[in-house]
């Protein structure tokens, strides 16, 4: 399911939240896709989606801190 994440090894140490996890995260899946893993705000954020987006009933809005984004960069492979 899951062939890497993104940002090891190139994360910092600090970025460890609680109990130690490496989260959030950016991971590659083995069929291309990606999933992420962050804080939910889809409560809060649902009704604010700019027009063209949407949010599906089996799908969540999710936030993670820019830092991790730009950490995943150079690993996300180019479109093909």
């Amino acid at each position: 399911m899951f062939l890497r994440s993104l940002l090891a090894p190139s994360r910092p140490a600090s970025s460890a939240c609680v109990g130690g996890h490496r989260c959030p995260d950016i991971l590659e899946l083995d069929a291309g896709d990606f999933a992420v893993i962050g804080a939910d705000i889809t409560e809060i954020a649902i009704d604010k989606l700019p027009p063209g987006s949407g949010c599906g009933p089996n799908e969540r809005i999710v936030r993670i801190p820019r830092s991790v984004l730009t950490h995943a960069k150079p690993n996300i492979p180019d479109p093909t």
